[in-house]
């Protein structure tokens, strides 16, 4: 990484332009001309399957420097609205909820800060330090998380600070909509049924495209957005830990972001749990993107002259 600069409250680190969110610096304006911040966190340290996506921010951020910076769809410069890239999140070894105690300051003092706040990861497991800093914020946050898995387990192996268990410990600070689900356990199932969780299953949207239609109305006011990069298909997004078979596509997703943001105030958004492949750019590209676009539709509240 390349030097950092002190910003704002709480000795906020910006990364230089050689390792920064599009090769961005810090705007003319400096800090108050930054709308949002990116953090990276190469943690995965409870990944199961397969490991490796502790390597995901940062190829993330080295894919986004070769993006163009104009969106066709939106006809934005979104990085004109101010993106600043934060230092890494410090890697804490001893406990999984130590490292979510880390994201989770990091988080709050870019929200302290007035700004967005976008995690890329590493473990779906870190989201939990943004979902609880959000909360803290914002009244009435509903979580929209996009992914091939639940991640509803109450324990996994032994403990409940997993990536597998993620949501479940998510629900303690926020409601849940589920989308492009395709792998769960029974048990969590019946808790999806139980506790009436809008759930819209990958099988689902693929037979019945209509009920797209119906996850925003199950959405409140303040979102946010949890992608684990699993939720597409396998076949544009294989750089993941556990492939599913009848994933979304790049336009489903889409579509549904651009309602959503749209419609509703969105308080934060992380992508998570891609596993690089060497010399397999696409992936890393793809995730690039994703955060780029996502940053395009937020910033159309206020878009600039096309």
């Amino acid at each position: 990484m390349d030097s950092t600069y002190e910003m704002g409250p709480g000795g906020l680190e910006c990364l230089g332009p050689h390792s920064s969110f599009l090769g961005l610096d810090l705007p003319e304006t400096g800090f108050e001309g930054v709308r949002a911040l990116i953090i990276p966190a190469p943690y995965d340290g409870t990944t199961t399957y397969r490991s490796g996506t502790r390597e995901g921010p940062r190829a993330i951020l080295a894919a986004s420097r070769e993006l163009e910076l104009f969106d066709e769809e939106t006809c934005t410069e979104a990085y004109r609205h101010g993106i600043a890239t934060l230092a890494e999140v410090p890697v804490t070894v001893s406990s999984p909820r130590d490292m979510v105690d880390n994201v989770r300051a990091a988080a709050s003092s870019v929200i302290s800060a007035g700004k967005l706040p976008v995690l890329l990861g590493g473990e779906h497991l870190l989201s939990l330090g943004m979902i609880e800093a959000v909360a803290q914020t914002w009244q009435n946050v509903t979580i929209l998380h996009v992914d091939a898995h639940a991640d509803l387990r109450e324990t996994y192996q032994g403990s409940p600070y997993s990536n597998a268990c993620i949501m479940r410990l998510a629900l303690k600070h926020a409601s849940l909509v589920q989308v492009g689900i395709r792998a769960l356990t029974a048990e969590e199932n019946d808790f999806i049924r139980d506790r009436h969780i809008p759930c819209f299953f990958a099988y689902q949207l693929h037979r019945q495209p209509e009920l797209y239609g119906r996850i925003l109305p199950a959405l409140g006011e303040n979102v946010y957005i949890s992608i684990d990069l699993d939720g597409f298909d396998p076949s544009i997004m294989p750089a993941v830990g556990t492939p599913e078979p009848g994933g979304l596509g790049w336009y489903e997703v889409l579509s549904l972001l651009r309602l959503v943001t749209k419609n509703r105030r969105v308080v934060g958004f992380d992508v998570m749990e891609l596993l690089p492949i060497p010399q397999t750019a696409a992936p890393d590209l793809l995730a690039a993107r994703l955060v780029y676009k996502l940053l395009s539709y937020i910033f159309l509240d206020n878009p600039l002259p096309c």
